[in-house]
């Protein structure tokens, strides 16, 4: 077990040239992009001018070197997740592609009608469009699992998963409240009906501490680019006998075993599902954005941003004029707080926070459902990573409070 240590976010700032090619930036829009550290960019610089080729491809130096770096990537999502195989982690573009190929590549030839897919609320629109395009195609019925005012899931909506549901998906972190869903209690009613249970961990993986087996999840995926990883790189895992249900979601090259005229066979996992000339830069950088991450240890990271977020929950808390959403209680709640001022549009917020040098989301954060549920249109957002501190927190209040003033309404 990794000795635990105080995370310096002075020290570690130093590892992201970003942060120093913008003075008195404050980056407070870690939930839709991370920036990558120094020994990312070397990693991918290094392949790029050491290794680069084909993967899967070629006999020569190059396209080996390339089939190395991109199964040692494999190997290392699979070591950082807890999966058992390294053929359960699939490698897609982000967490859109890897819901979409549930939908595509298993969803669409198992469900018919009468049978049910079971969502939270709080899901990413790119966990609900799939789900309603498998609705439209197989006649089965989409239900939503119904959060109270600060984001929780009441037990009694776990009734909704019944012996007709199939299909549940939910979001360990919600994009659009901050709170931490109870997931292995999802998962044990999901269980309990034969129901394939699904995680999406885009805004948990890098920042709480993440075990597939102890979530008890089926199908597991997150984003590199959410990890302090490049754009472009995401994973999809899932237990291998669920995987090996899969239809290919895209055919081409490298996930074939023999094309003929008119048949084809296919390669066992992952390749199978793998189309195409495959992004090894980006599972380069996903492999040392991991690596960054355990050489701190994730606990450690949680540890920090927790108090980091307290702290800017606090401070908020102590606004007149402020309406907080999500869990009170900061141990029900990720590294992001969403937030509204009164009397001022969201957009005109993040304008003017701009204008003083801090970055924020405003907007339905791709969770419009959600918004209608708690009777929104949009909100404000902050969250939070590693190098961020809490100078940038009081930088953050200060120019919120200047926004106030220009509206008149401090």
């Amino acid at each position: 077990m990794k000795k635990p240590i105080r995370i310096q976010s002075d020290t570690i700032r130093l590892d992201f040239p970003i942060l120093h090619a913008h003075n008195n930036l404050a980056y407070l829009d870690n939930a839709a992009t991370t920036h990558m550290p120094r020994q990312v960019q070397d990693a991918l610089m290094h392949y790029l001018n050491t290794s680069h080729g084909s993967p899967h491809r070629g006999a020569h130096k190059l396209s080996v070197e390339a089939t190395n770096a991109y199964d040692k990537a494999r190997e290392k999502v699979r070591s950082f997740i807890g999966a058992r195989f390294s053929e359960e982690c699939v490698f897609t573009r982000n967490s859109t592609e890897s819901l979409n190929l549930i939908a595509y590549g298993y969803l669409r030839h198992t469900l018919k009608p009468g049978d049910k897919m079971v969502t939270a609320i709080t899901a990413h629109h790119s966990g609900i469009l799939p789900l309603q395009m498998i609705s439209e195609e197989t006649g089965a019925t989409l239900e939503y699992l119904y959060c109270d005012d600060d984001g929780r899931i009441p037990v009694k909506q776990l009734e909704k998963i019944d012996l007709d549901t199939k299909y549940v998906l939910v979001p360990l972190i919600s994009n659009g409240l901050g709170v931490v869903h109870d997931v292995r209690l999802i998962s044990e009613k999901a269980k309990s009906v034969g129901a394939v249970f699904a995680v999406d961990g885009a805004q948990a993986v890098g920042h709480i501490p993440v075990d597939v087996q102890s979530l008890q999840a089926d199908l597991f995926l997150f984003s590199g680019h959410k990890i302090l990883g490049p754009q472009g790189i995401g994973v999809l895992y899932g237990r291998k006998e669920i995987l090996e249900s899969f239809k290919p979601f895209l055919r081409g090259g490298d996930m074939i075993e023999y094309v003929e005229e008119q048949s084809a066979t296919y390669a066992p996992l992952p390749e199978r599902l793998e189309a195409g000339t495959q992004n090894v830069f980006g599972a380069v950088g996903l492999h040392a954005a991991l690596d960054y991450v355990d050489t701190l240890g994730v606990q450690n990271i949680r540890d920090f941003e927790h108090d980091l977020t307290t702290y800017a929950f606090s401070r908020l808390k102590n606004m007149k004029g402020v309406s907080i959403y999500g869990p009170n209680s900061s141990q029900e709640r990720g590294s992001l707080i969403t937030f509204n001022v009164d009397g001022i549009h969201p957009h005109d917020v993040a304008s003017i926070l701009d204008h003083y040098g801090v970055a924020i989301r405003a907007g339905h954060h791709c969770c419009q459902p959600l918004m209608k549920h708690l009777g929104l249109t949009s909100t404000c957002r902050v969250s939070f990573s590693l190098y961020n501190t809490r100078n940038e927190v009081d930088q953050f209040i200060d120019a919120l409070q200047k926004t106030q003033e220009v509206f008149g309404n401090a």
